[in-house]
């Protein structure tokens, strides 16, 4: 029997997953229904389900009809796509009326929202599953596969160092992410993925939690400061934004525009703001330390105007090192294939072992976007299960620990202080 699917903002990240349902797994899943605060952007996803899809159109709810959507089409599983600061909202309502979740990531934003979720999945019982992509994608686990050998001995410490460039990395200052309130900065938005990555390849949680950072490069004052004194609101119809390398121009993009562009008089969200404007109140350069439960420690840095994309990751254990370097593709969100967002350019691991030559491992090759992780986190949530020895998917407790270092990063960076993430929720 297939199960019923319907989803809550049929944004950027949406098509990831309803693409999915009707061209890969109809076999097995059905998408019954859409639920939006935007008519004009639900209307624009079932031209995209009927034109690109060959599906059919879906009923779509808008936002304060969402428990008559539950009630009506009888989901087994609704997935949340909204913006961040929602998702708790969404996740706490569909476990209420009796369904499981899939949530993109992060789960949510701060602690309190994080324990009402831990609260509703204790008193319903309901399941929540985050889809962690980067765990799937070939490179990443075998990573875990190295470290769960034992080839370095035991983890004592890693530096993962992630740049966001200067196409993709400005986008989260473009849109609402650029809002802390909306995302929890870019420690919870984007970091969620780099804190998942380490707590599953130690096989650990985060104990003590450091951080320092701040809007270095982005936001009007710091354009000030280097010399700029012309500024723009928007990039779409701006004389002064024609030539600016920064500006995102949605009418020049058929798919921007059907998404964003078209449905601002909905509700008067601009995808396209001025990455040197005022109201950004995001962090773009940031530095962690993190203490695990087992001892390990963690030096993170994430800075957002790089000029490439990718990540170094070192990791010293007590029989040797694992370097690993990727480069990833860049891209903006919704504007070009799903396939290329975070496709690989370039990627190595080399183990340096304590007593013998370094060598480079060899890498499966993925296929499809976050590295060929896509596909088979896609798989594994729609299709039946594999077998998995890497214990890839990503459960509430997961999703929790995870956003639960940005958290704390967060506290941190408010107060100077290293925060106690057992003090922040209660499992």
């Amino acid at each position: 029997m297939k199960k019923r699917y319907v989803l809550v903002g049929t944004g950027g990240r949406a098509e990831f997953f309803y693409g999915a349902i009707v061209r890969d797994f109809q076999e097995t899943s059905e998408l019954v229904a859409i639920c939006d605060i935007n008519q004009t952007r639900m209307d624009f996803t079932n031209r995209l389900l009927t034109g690109k899809y060959g599906y059919h159109a879906v009923p779509t709810y808008k936002a304060d009809e969402f428990e008559e959507m539950i009630r009506r089409e009888k989901p087994d599983y609704v997935i949340v796509t909204t913006v961040d600061r929602t998702h708790h909202t969404y996740i706490i309502k569909a476990m209420e009326l009796g369904c499981d979740v899939i949530s993109e990531k992060p789960m949510t934003v701060d602690e309190e929202k994080c324990q009402e979720i831990l609260d509703t999945i204790e008193r319903t019982g309901r399941q929540l599953r985050v889809t962690f992509n980067y765990r799937y994608a070939p490179h990443n686990t075998k990573i875990r596969e190295l470290i769960m050998d034992g080839v370095i001995g035991d983890v004592h410490s890693v530096h993962f160092e992630w740049l966001l460039n200067t196409e993709h990395g400005a986008d989260y200052f473009r849109r609402w992410h650029r809002d802390k309130r909306n995302s929890g900065g870019l420690l919870v938005h984007k970091s969620t993925h780099h804190f998942d990555l380490v707590n599953f390849w130690l096989g650990t949680q985060p104990e003590t939690v450091f951080a320092l950072g701040g809007l270095m490069f982005y936001g009007r004052e710091n354009a000030e400061k280097r010399g700029v004194t012309q500024f723009y609101q928007r990039a779409t119809g701006s004389e002064l934004a024609k030539d600016d390398p920064f500006a995102l121009h949605l009418d020049q993009n058929d798919h921007l525009k059907g998404l964003y562009l078209d449905a601002e008089h909905e509700d008067g969200y601009q995808r396209d703001q001025s990455v040197f404007g005022d109201g950004i109140n995001i962090e773009d350069t940031m530095g962690v330390t993190v203490r695990y439960k087992n001892k390990a420690i963690l030096t993170y840095s994430l800075n957002a105007y790089m000029p490439w994309e990718g990540f170094n990751v070192n990791i010293n254990g007590s029989k040797g090192r694992i370097e690993m370097r990727v480069v990833e593709k860049s891209y903006v969100n919704s504007g070009g294939k799903k396939e290329d967002e975070g496709a690989l350019q370039e990627k190595t691991i080399k183990v340096f072992p304590m007593f013998d030559a370094p060598y480079q491992v060899q890498i499966e090759e993925g296929v499809g976007g976050h590295g060929g992780g896509d596909p088979i986190l896609l798989k594994d949530i729609f299709d039946k299960p594999a077998d998995d020895r890497f214990q890839r998917a990503a459960s509430h407790v997961d999703g929790a620990m995870s956003i639960l270092t940005g958290i704390a990063g967060n506290i941190s960076l408010r107060t100077g202080l290293p925060v106690q993430v057992d003090k922040l929720v209660k499992f």
